[in-house]
């Protein structure tokens, strides 16, 4: 085997690595939107771990939006998040393989 077709090897699990890594930080904003439109019981520890995980991703887009109807505001504010994350995730990892 080549130390082409390793490095390639390589820089692939690092992309895959990379794109597993964003996928579950979308599956959260995206969780918490869920469990938040069905009413979740905030004081359910489920609950609030994901509402702390998807907290901490927000990229500071938790109060973009402002309205007066809560459930809005998480869909629209953590909806943003989370499609940000989206292309930045598709972005790092096409970088990534370009350059093997």
């Amino acid at each position: 085997m080549s130390v082409r077709t390793s490095a390639r090897r390589g820089v692939g699990m690092l992309a895959t690595a990379l794109r597993i890594v964003g996928m579950v930080i979308v599956a959260f904003l995206v969780l918490h939107i869920v469990l938040t439109l069905l009413d979740a019981n905030p004081a359910n520890g489920l609950t609030t771990f994901v509402a702390d995980v998807s907290s901490r991703f927000t990229l500071g887009l938790d109060d973009l939006f402002l309205p007066d109807e809560p459930k809005l505001r998480v869909t629209l504010n953590y909806g943003v998040a989370a499609i940000v994350w989206w292309l930045i995730t598709a972005v790092v990892v096409r970088l990534v393989r370009r350059v093997s």
